[in-house]
């Protein structure tokens, strides 16, 4: 039965145990990369040692067994996001090759005068590969903007769909400010206009259960990274017609139906984009994540995080002179800053000095940076592995940080 013992949730990940210039680690940086359990790292250790070998290919123990794991990692994956029959499940090295994949199927599907929908909060990842297809394709794109909260501005979102519109990309959750989208309602919506749809849920898992089955998204990716699993490895899921349909987008071993001299016919999804040997201690290390996760009561772990976000934020305030970006009802716990006695990065280097690891620059978010006129921010992005300790570390850090700086 799903529990919540937070030190004994700590305690599972080894890195927290360390210490940064003799001062314990306050790790405070999650949206960029989350830490990994100890049954992640033994999964992936013990398939290494014990079990590894290529899959789909040979006949021999070892492969089979690879194989056995590596397609029980795909469905244990599927059982978890409660992924709908008519999707697919596809292994790819993270977001950000999710969304070209699908950039890249749609090229071909889009004419001169087609638009997608985009925001102004979406990371690069969510961003540039439209911007390319745009220049291939002569597809235009609109951006929605925020509220003063900074949620979506809905209503202006809502207006950019017409005729012409094919295609709306948007994040699940910000990852500079922690607003989380109305993604059910967003894709209902798109859906009634024969509009298609592509969530970027990098950062929404780490925080909770998503019922993919409720959702129904034409295509949803994230980053096994992000998720407390392996770098390297993430996942896009779609809809199994539309995948289908879109050529491959590379070319080489395992995604072959046929191959001669006159031609090469190709197989269908998962396999279909999983070209070459693939990432299979990664795709093993992310199941035993989900396998994890499964086992946090959520409700009691996004009210711990929230109870950490609002102490930090309301703290953070009183100290003065700091702008924080994303206030929307409900949001994850994410912290944005901008302080306005020094440059972000000379935050990030005093409170590093005091063992406190954040994220300084732009977060891959530079059109959103333009949006609110600033170079970069702060971020403190907060997991369910962290407590009081760590909060404490970081305004300790902040109180040093305007000491020298302001």
């Amino acid at each position: 039965m799903p529990s919540f013992d937070q030190e004994t949730l700590r305690a599972d990940f080894p890195v927290l145990l360390r210490e940064v210039d003799g001062k314990p680690l306050a790790y405070l940086d999650s949206g960029a990369t989350a830490q990994k359990p100890r049954c992640v790292i033994d999964a992936m250790g013990s398939f290494l040692s014990e079990r590894n070998a290529n899959i789909h290919r040979g006949v021999h123990f070892l492969s089979r067994n690879a194989t056995e794991a590596y397609e029980a990692s795909r469905q244990t994956i599927k059982a978890a996001l409660q992924v709908p029959d008519t999707h697919e499940l596809i292994f790819v090295r993270g977001t950000t090759e999710g969304i070209n994949l699908v950039a890249h199927g749609l090229e071909e599907k889009l004419v001169e005068g087609d638009e997608i929908v985009l925001t102004i909060m979406e990371h690069h990842a969510n961003f540039v590969p439209w911007q390319i297809l745009a220049e291939r394709c002569g597809v235009k794109l609109h951006f929605a903007g925020l509220k003063e909260d900074g949620s979506l501005d809905m209503e202006e979102w809502k207006s950019f769909f017409n005729e012409r519109t094919r295609f709306a990309a948007f994040t699940h959750i910000s990852n500079v400010l922690g607003t989380i989208n109305p993604v059910a309602d967003m894709v209902s919506f798109a859906r009634e206009r024969g509009v298609e749809t592509l969530v970027d849920g990098a950062q929404a898992l780490p925080h909770g259960p998503v019922d993919l089955g409720t959702l129904n998204p034409d295509f949803y990716v994230f980053s096994g990274h992000k998720v407390f699993g392996p770098d390297g490895i993430g996942v896009l899921i779609g809809d199994r017609e539309k995948l289908n349909s879109f050529r491959p987008y590379q070319s080489g071993g395992d995604m072959i139906q046929r191959v001669s001299v006159n031609g090469t016919t190709f197989r269908d999804v998962p396999e279909r984009f999983e070209a070459g040997t693939p990432n299979i201690s990664g795709a093993i290390g992310l199941a035993a994540a989900f396998q994890y996760l499964s086992e946090i009561d959520w409700k009691l772990a996004f009210a711990h995080e929230e109870n950490l976000r609002s102490r930090l934020s309301s703290e953070l305030e009183k100290t003065g002179d700091v702008k924080i970006f994303g206030s929307a009802e409900g949001k994850a716990a994410i912290v944005s800053f901008f302080p306005g006695f020094a440059h972000p990065h000379d935050v990030g280097t005093i409170l590093d000095s005091a063992g406190v690891a954040v994220r300084d620059g732009h977060h891959c978010a530079q059109p959103l940076m333009d949006y609110f006129g600033v170079p970069a921010t702060v971020r403190a992005s907060i997991a369910f592995y962290n407590n009081d300790d760590d909060i404490d570390a970081f305004l300790e850090g902040m109180a040093k940080a305007q000491r020298f700086l302001a």
